[in-house]
């Protein structure tokens, strides 16, 4: 798992991987975004990256590995994660515009309070992912699994969920507009609070 090293300028966050300081006090968070993409684009396994609120754009993250990972109030616009495999990451507070995530293998995230724009989920494993209190809109999810994973207070819009595995998936108190369920196991979802 990433580890929490203060910022050496002494504001309570933590320092982004390869730097002794955080985005919010980096020189130039520009060039530490870069630097984090040209690792990831060299490694095919990446491991306990740290880089919280930095942005990424047209990254290509396609077939990477990512295990241990904080991304937490990260951007990231027109980039590409198909067929990834993610273990154990945080995208807490992030913002995704024209993401492709199609294919992967995401395990144990967290998208809590998210804003996912015309992002496609599309065939992907999707199991025990938090959404919580994220805002979801134009996405598509089709053909995916998303066993036991949690949409509680979610803002979902104009996406659709055209034949997905949806057992255990928690949909309590999301707001949802213009979403198709077609083809999917909506019976096995969880929509309302259990009655005890």
């Amino acid at each position: 798992m990433f580890t929490l090293i203060p910022c050496a300028a002494g504001c309570g966050r933590t320092a982004l991987s390869g730097s002794h300081l955080c985005a919010v006090h980096s020189v130039d968070p520009e060039k530490e975004a870069r630097q984090i993409n040209d690792y990831i684009t060299e490694h095919p396994v990446v491991k306990d990256i740290n880089a919280p609120s930095l942005g990424f754009v047209s990254a290509d993250f396609s077939g990477r590995a990512f295990y241990g990972c904080n991304f937490m109030g990260a951007s990231f616009s027109m980039c590409l994660f198909t067929g990834a495999v993610m273990r154990m990451c945080f995208f807490d507070f992030a913002n995704f515009i024209d993401c492709d995530f199609s294919g992967g293998d995401l395990q144990f995230l967290s998208f809590a309070g998210s804003k996912i724009h015309n992002c496609t989920f599309e065939g992907s494993e999707l199991i025990h992912l938090n959404y919580g209190g994220a805002h979801i809109s134009d996405c598509t999810f089709n053909d995916s699994n998303l066993y036991n994973t949690r949409f509680i207070s979610a803002k979902i819009l104009k996406s659709s969920f055209v034949d997905c595995n949806l057992k255990k998936t928690y949909f309590i108190g999301s707001v949802q507009d213009g979403i198709s369920f077609k083809s999917s196991n909506t019976a096995e979802a969880v929509f309302e609070p259990e009655q005890r």
